[in-house]
């Protein structure tokens, strides 16, 4: 697991959706703008996280994107596996076999500190996320709502 550019923006994406929704989906341009990233980049996250049941893709004019679930049923560890799956295969084109010294002592060892994020990571829900953020202060677009279905 590597704390890349794009882990981090579909973990702010789904963030993003969760603190700014309100009755309409939240649009792809205006997480976008928030972000400060083309949409274009943006774009191919959210829907590797509508594949991941994730996210929820709205069609027409006034679609966007919701959550899947609940807020706080989402943890960031759900994130964090659905992007890998992306980076997994760019890293595999990049990275070599290693030398055996590596395979046998040092991959191990870099196994298990992934192993321990995702656990830790896995304890963090988006609901978690949004309170931070209203403890911060950082103003939402959106209207409060329940978070339930029935």
């Amino acid at each position: 697991m590597r704390f890349t550019r794009k882990l981090m923006h579909a973990v702010e994406a789904v963030l993003d959706i969760a603190y700014h929704a309100s009755d309409t989906p939240v649009q792809s341009r205006d997480i976008a703008d928030r972000q400060g990233v083309p949409r274009r980049y943006l774009e191919q996250v959210l829907q590797q996280l509508v594949r991941a049941n994730i996210l929820r893709g709205v069609r027409g004019p006034r679609g966007g994107y919701r959550l899947a679930r609940e807020r706080r049923r989402i943890v960031l560890g759900e994130v964090v596996r659905a992007v890998a799956e992306i980076e997994r295969a760019e890293a595999e084109k990049e990275a070599g076999a290693g030398s055996e010294l590596g395979q046998r002592v040092l991959a191990p060892i870099w196994d298990a500190l992934e192993e321990e994020a995702i656990r830790r990571l896995d304890t963090v829900t988006v609901e978690d996320l949004c309170r931070k953020a209203r403890e911060a202060g950082v103003e939402g677009h959106g209207r409060a709502r329940p978070d339930f279905r029935i």
